[in-house]
């Protein structure tokens, strides 16, 4: 009897730190301790885990007969050789950086913003005026210059066209993620850090806006530096560092990149931060202002009232920008935003994910800032990317706690056989608009069924990490078949790369028909210049002209 006491005791001292393991002790006979002793004896349940042993279902239950605890379904994992219980972080780099730059200039400027954009850049580059954004020799106010001044950089180095205006896009994407997993890993867990990097480096929003030459993911990038260096600790020296001012500095770089709204969505943060507020609010004006007060003085009037009243009151307030929409608009893009990782939202309903204060900010700043951008009457879709990193934060966290997360996980990877599918509509739904879309389900999305089996398997045998890495690995697949698939046919469908390419010397002498603004932006970046309007009458250059989805050169007859 007495060397079950002194075994009692020795077990006790050994695993304090496990309360469901001291709670089945305390419980359980000395059967049981033998029967454990080959999986409990390495440590506390963390470190169980990632030695790739755990107790699965570790439940109790009273037995009527004897009327004893006892445990049920005490079951050793399979151990993996080669895994240490973390993913390779510089893998996961080359694999983002791989991902990333693959086929970035695939598809030629595509919209009417990004040939406006990269036309201003390109302006920039070639006149050395950093201050006024010029479009075809004009002022041009309505973004700050941050994403003009990247795309300079890009033509300083004359990278071909697409390439200059999208290399410094991805770039900044690409290091923002590496900063994104690197503070979470820190403040959290690495497994929290690799989920969420990969849940945001692989969801379609972001992939949606890493790739071309807009305004949204380099103000979301420096917005979300800012709030994950003001509200966590991402440096070693802590105190030899302000974050306060890197954090207002960062804060200054988003509103370089699009205007006051990071202001707006930082408001909330300025509530908990109270030592480092009057630091944020230096570092910001000493980055933000300066250009502000630059350009103000060179244009005037002229700059405030379309860059403040018209881009910014005029564009909350009122209709007459023609990007009307509905309050609830933004909830099915968050979701379609989210994709494949859109069943994880369903976790948020678990109130346990709140018990932890952190989580609760990020929810409650989502929420507001979910809020600002549905009150306001002009919506586009990537007006809410700024959201996108602390709800991947919020969704990895959830993940780490649920029970039964390989159902979850799964889940998401049977969403990724709709990515064929998405592959064949999207050249027509950005012609023609998702509803005049013939949707056909293509079957070889069955491939990525694969996928879904491997994230089953490794969640079920407790591999939260490895079960979201096959996901995410099987996203990036996805992602690879799309760029090689839908973009040469956007390509030929929505830009006039092409067109300009067979047509160049033609166009030389030409004038504009009637063509749609995203192809006018478009002719006008490739050829250098603003090419003119015909004259209503009687004007004998080869016209341009467009019809739905096809440009044609229409050449005069003699009289």
């Amino acid at each position: 009897m007495l060397h079950h006491i002194a075994a009692v005791r020795l077990f006790y001292a050994f695993l304090h730190a496990s309360n469901e393991v001291r709670l089945i002790l305390q419980h359980a006979g000395y059967g049981v301790f033998h029967q454990l002793f080959g999986i409990l004896a390495i440590g506390d349940r963390q470190l169980l885990q990632s030695r790739f042993y755990v107790c699965r279902k570790m439940d109790f239950h009273t037995s009527h007969d004897k009327g004893k605890w006892s445990v049920s379904q005490i079951v050793p994992l399979v151990p993996l050789k080669h895994y240490n219980g973390r993913l390779s972080r510089p893998w996961i780099i080359l694999g983002v950086i791989i991902l990333y730059l693959l086929h970035l200039g695939g598809a030629g400027m595509l919209g009417p913003d990004e040939p406006r954009y990269a036309s201003i850049g390109k302006s920039m580059a070639q006149s050395g005026d950093l201050i006024t954004p010029r479009l075809n020799e004009k002022p041009w106010f309505e973004k700050p210059p941050l994403l003009y001044w990247m795309v300079a950089v890009g033509n300083w180095f004359r990278f071909s066209n697409e390439w200059a205006a999208r290399l410094p896009v991805a770039l900044a994407s690409i290091a923002f993620l590496i900063f994104f997993g690197d503070v979470l890993s820190r403040e959290f867990s690495p497994q929290i850090g690799a989920i969420a990097t990969a849940i945001l480096a692989t969801s379609a929003g972001w992939f949606a806006y890493y790739s071309f030459a807009l305004t949204d993911l380099p103000m979301s990038a420096a917005l979300g530096a800012a709030m994950l260096v003001a509200l966590f600790e991402p440096f070693e020296m802590r105190q030899r560092v302000n974050r306060g001012w890197i954090a207002g500095a960062l804060l200054g770089v988003a509103v370089l990149g699009k205007g006051l709204v990071p202001l707006v969505l930082f408001a909330p943060v300025m509530l908990i931060v109270r030592r480092r507020r009057l630091a944020i609010l230096g570092g910001m004006l000493i980055v933000a202002v300066p250009w502000h007060l630059l350009c103000y003085l060179r244009n005037g009037h002229l700059f405030w009232d379309d860059y403040f009243w018209k881009q910014h009151v005029a564009r909350f307030f009122t209709p007459q920008l023609e990007h009307v929409q509905p309050f609830w608009y933004y909830l099915p893009v968050l979701l379609a935003g989210l994709f494949p990782w859109t069943p994880l939202v369903g976790l948020f309903a678990r109130r346990r994910l709140f018990d932890d204060f952190r989580m609760l900010v990020l929810s409650v700043w989502t929420l507001y800032g979910l809020l600002f951008f549905s009150l306001a009457r002009n919506k586009l879709p990537g007006y809410v990317l700024p959201l996108m990193p602390a709800i991947a934060i919020l969704l990895a966290v959830a993940i780490d706690k649920a029970p039964g997360k390989q159902y979850w996980i799964t889940a998401c990877a049977l969403m990724l056989v709709l990515i064929p599918t998405a592959g064949r509509i999207l050249p027509g739904a950005l012609v023609s608009g998702l509803s005049r879309t013939h949707i056909v389900f293509a079957a070889s999305g069955l491939f990525f069924l694969i996928a879904a089996a491997g994230a089953a398997y490794f969640g079920w045998q407790q591999y939260a990490e490895l079960a979201v890495a096959c996901v995410a690995l099987a996203a990036a697949l996805g992602i690879v078949y799309l760029k090689n698939t839908a973009l040469p046919v956007l390509d030929r469908t929505v830009s006039v790369r092409p067109f300009f390419a067979n047509n160049q010397q033609q166009i030389e002498d030409s004038c504009l028909g009637d063509v749609r603004r995203a192809w006018e932006y478009g002719l006008n970046y490739y050829a250098g210049r603003e090419i003119p309007h015909c004259a209503p009458k009687g004007d004998r250059r080869t016209r341009i002209q467009g019809s739905q989805a096809l440009l044609s050169l229409e050449v005069p007859r003699n009289p």
